[in-house]
């Protein structure tokens, strides 16, 4: 069975620079990976050619299913109702309530019965402890909560991979670990999760695979003391 992310031998563009070269990457159910580097090293180039936001040139690549090499435009949306996203910024409709920006996301990945759009938001915000807030709108909403109910959003189509870019980059560390936490916990659920970050405290606290990104290149870091 493939894996829910298997890159071989891709090169990473950004326009048409070429930000990493060679890339290998294989990540299992349930594995969470980390992804580390200097600001401008290829984090956030390699998670958006893994959800089709930069195309990818050369090499081979599947996510939840999908082969990068020969995606169409017209694909691209049906790739992202496979993933969760987790942005550092939220990204928030701020003019709708929480249950209201969960259910914008079903309707536009094509759910259509109420009841069951309801029923999901109802589970997905129950896991991320926010089942009480339902009513609120982001701006009531503390930084930890905010970034709660991004993942909760990233959790409604239950993907089989979660992309995470600085998902604690704006919050301090008791609610980074907090978030922390909750990501671990998805990860034992199966969900395969790749994370950019430059917080170096939670891979020492938290555990997982470490790549680094240097010199155009991704290599595997064995040594936790070559994060730095």
């Amino acid at each position: 069975m493939e894996n829910p992310i298997s890159i071989t031998g891709a090169t990473i563009h950004q326009g048409n620079v070429a930000i990493l070269e060679n890339v290998n990457l294989q990540v299992s159910e349930g594995e969470f990976v980390y992804l580390i580097g200097k600001t401008g090293s290829g984090k956030s180039s390699l998670l958006k050619t893994l959800y089709g936001e930069l195309p990818l040139l050369s090499g081979t690549a599947s996510v939840a299913g999908f082969k990068l090499q020969t995606l169409l435009s017209a694909d691209i949306p049906f790739l992202r109702r496979k993933l969760g996203i987790v942005f550092q910024d939220f990204q928030l409709l701020t003019d709708r309530n929480v249950l209201e920006n969960l259910l914008f996301v079903l309707q536009a990945t094509g759910w259509k019965k109420k009841d069951a759009m309801l029923n999901r938001c109802k589970i997905v915000l129950e896991k991320v402890g926010l089942q009480t807030k339902d009513f609120k709108i982001p701006a009531e909403l503390s930084g930890g909560e905010q970034q709660r109910l991004v993942i909760a959003r990233a959790l409604l189509n239950d993907p089989k991979v979660l992309l995470a870019d600085e998902p604690t980059g704006n919050l301090d560390p008791a609610l980074s670990d907090e978030i922390m936490v909750l990501l671990r916990e998805i990860a034992k659920e199966g969900t395969a999760i790749l994370m950019a970050t430059h917080d170096y405290r939670l891979i020492q606290k938290f555990g997982g695979s470490i790549y680094k990104l240097q010199e155009n290149t991704l290599q595997l870091v064995k040594d936790t003391g070559l994060i730095a």
